[in-house]
């Protein structure tokens, strides 16, 4: 019996699933490359932020990392009280990025990398204290939250996609050219092809083999250089507090504990997600190991030059695409992560992917969250009940920083913290709304008539699982196909409920004062 056969007949859970090491290496590397350029932007804007040499800005990519596929490793594997086991990719949270760049300009006593080192390393210390209030939210992350802040993740995520597409670099001349779009486009209609014509295994690696076409073109066309491949050193060990070590200061500190918060509230919704799309349970104790993990990864990641690590939401979207559920999967690209940390010559090669490359991928990847996002959001009931301005309203909320970046801009810092993510403002506004409506219900109105004509008219099975052909209603109460009145429960409960019988193709027959 093979691994696939023996997990079904066990009955465990979709995320324990082991496909062997050829298709963990395939499906993990695929992953690698899905999140490579999200992983290294950050170490890049802050080293040039702090006026590092490029030497020192590859140390602290390489850093990088090695410190997300380490936290990768135990988010998907785990240790006793860390590490959800589901199939998350860690890396350097983005959220940051903005109270780093500030901390790095704050002018403290021997500031600079290791003010911001040393500030990341106590927020991430508070918040591994306080994982326990977060671990006991699963009751306030229904479908209607959820599916809210999964169909945000992948609407933020889009803009993304359209920057790679357009080449990636903003201040190159050649940005947005149709060369870079035209080469996004051929590697989107790839994905769409293999998917379209390939077997099961090639559809499921469309994403990586598309890549892999799309970089070849490029190559053959001269718009990737894989010159800079050689140079440098090929393998480096990750060095111990290389910018110094870290210093504490009480405003950079709670600067960044805000930014803690907002990574709590990100990865309770990327685990949430996460379960929601490969079927799994996740209940608090499950989401407040993956919260420890994201925690104490963030406060080990500074002793190797790294900073606060967080789930990758572009990598749920290659779950949702790819249907891979396997945490084994995702535990190589963390080993493959590893590997780059300490092989630059590897990620070199990476490196050389061009932007539009990633683009057209990006572009099914982040579409499909959104798409996973909105399947969620269809099992909720929006019959007499504010659900639907509850999904409205967060997903405007989420949009405002995506549609207008500068939005908070005269905001004090803090609202600007919390705020700038699109991913952080629809979940809170949706778990805020869902508390005042949907728990909180004194002074709701049983007439919420303007929402509910945004949904369409529908009847549940139960609704008219006792109906038989020829019953129809008239004046209000219901009759059998010899008109004997058929007693109805009502909300007193003063009648009894009708024997369930099963209705014919006439049922329910219309007549002309009355509606079905």
């Amino acid at each position: 019996m093979n691994d696939r056969s023996a997990v079904a007949s066990a009955g465990a859970r979709p995320e324990d699933e082991n496909l062997g090491i050829g298709a963990n290496l395939a499906y993990g590397l695929q992953h690698v490359l899905t999140m490579y350029g999200g992983i290294v932007a950050v170490p890049l804007i802050l080293g040039q932020a702090a006026g590092l040499s490029p030497g020192e800005i590859g140390m602290l990519i390489a850093a990088s990392l090695f410190a997300g596929g380490l936290a990768t490793l135990l988010q998907t594997l785990g240790i006793p009280f860390f590490g959800c086991q589901l199939p998350l990719v860690q890396g350097v949270s983005f959220s940051g990025v903005a109270t780093m760049i500030a901390i790095l300009g704050g002018g403290y006593a021997g500031g600079g990398i290791p003010a911001v080192l040393g500030a990341v390393m106590c927020a991430a210390a508070i918040g591994l204290l306080i994982t326990p209030v977060f671990s006991r939210v699963t009751q306030f992350f229904p479908p209607l939250v959820t599916g809210t802040v999964i169909t945000t993740i992948g609407l933020t995520l889009i803009p993304v996609a359209a920057r790679w597409a357009m080449g990636g670099n903003s201040q190159s001349p050649e940005f947005g050219s149709t060369a870079n779009i035209g080469l996004a486009a051929v590697t989107l209609l790839i994905v769409l092809t293999l998917s379209k014509l390939g077997s099961a295994s090639i559809s499921r690696l469309s994403i990586l083999l598309s890549m892999i076409i799309g970089t070849l073109i490029a190559v053959a066309l001269g718009m990737t250089d894989f010159s800079k491949v050689s140079e440098g050193p090929m393998v480096a060990l990750p060095s111990i507090f290389h910018f110094g070590a870290p210093t504490f200061h009480a405003a950079a500190i709670i600067s960044m504990c805000i930014v803690i918060l907002v990574t709590l509230v990100e990865t309770s919704a990327d685990i949430l997600a996460v379960g929601e799309i490969i079927g799994t349970k996740v209940d608090s104790k499950r989401l407040g190991n993956g919260l420890r993990a994201d925690m104490l990864s963030s406060l080990i990641a500074p002793v190797f030059g790294s900073f606060t690590q967080s789930a990758f939401a572009q990598n749920v979207g290659l779950v949702a695409v790819t249907g891979v559920k396997s945490r084994y999967v995702v535990a190589t690209g963390g080993l493959i992560l590893v590997t780059l940390g300490l092989l630059p010559v590897i990620g070199r090669v990476v490196a050389a992917v061009p932007p539009s490359v990633l683009g057209g991928a990006g572009l099914v990847l982040f579409g499909t969250v959104a798409a996973s996002g909105i399947r969620t959001l269809s099992k909720v009931d929006y019959r007499n009940n504010m659900n639907l301005i509850i999904v409205a309203t967060s997903i405007g909320f989420g949009m405002l920083p995506i549609a207008a970046p500068s939005f908070y801009e005269h905001f004090p810092s803090w609202v600007s913290t919390i705020f700038h993510s699109g991913i952080s403002s629809a979940a809170i506004m949706a778990i805020l709304l869902n508390l005042v409506f949907n728990h909180f219900t004194a002074g709701n109105s049983d007439q919420q008539s303007v929402f509910v004509a945004a949904s369409d008219r529908t009847l549940r099975y139960q609704d008219i699982a006792g109906l038989n052909d020829g019953d129809y209603f008239l004046k209000g109460k219901l009759y059998d196909k010899d008109g004997n009145e058929v007693p109805v429960l009502g909300d007193e409960h003063d009648h009894p409920a009708p024997q369930p019988r099963h209705p014919g193709p006439g049922a329910l027959r219309q007549t002309s004062d009355s509606s079905a």
